[in-house]
């Protein structure tokens, strides 16, 4: 299954609101937003749990209070949780005020994140 459209759609709209430059990409089977040539955050869908979730760039600091916050868990796509990343479920971000929130901490912290490695191109 693939990503929901319609989350799709608020956190494009939501990127607007906030007058953020971004780009879409399609990566870990879901969507992910740019800004700045930098991952800012995400949907991807979670076959185990059957549902949309949030993936939300933060930062460390961030993530601490960000834990407390309704339907927010630590991003663990191997198992393992990737520091400065979360994932949120769908009661952390049904209302437009939730999603607001979580789309201006990711990009609170986007001119802090370090840029992905650029791969080389085959030849």
């Amino acid at each position: 299954m693939a990503y929901d459209e319609h989350l799709a759609d608020r956190v494009r709209q939501a990127f607007k609101t906030e007058k953020a430059a971004f780009y879409e990409k399609k990566m870990f089977g879901g969507l992910c937003f740019m800004v700045d040539d930098k991952m800012c955050c995400g949907i991807h869908f979670d076959k185990k749990k059957e549902t949309d979730l949030l993936m939300a760039r933060i930062g460390e600091e961030a993530s601490v209070t960000a834990m407390t916050k309704e339907g927010c868990h630590p991003m663990d796509f191997t198992g393992r949780p990737m520091k400065g990343y979360a994932f949120i479920t769908p009661d952390g971000y049904d209302l437009d005020n939730q999603l607001t929130y979580w789309i201006k901490l990711c990009l609170a912290f986007n001119p802090f994140a370090k840029p992905g490695k650029k791969r080389k191109a085959k030849k």
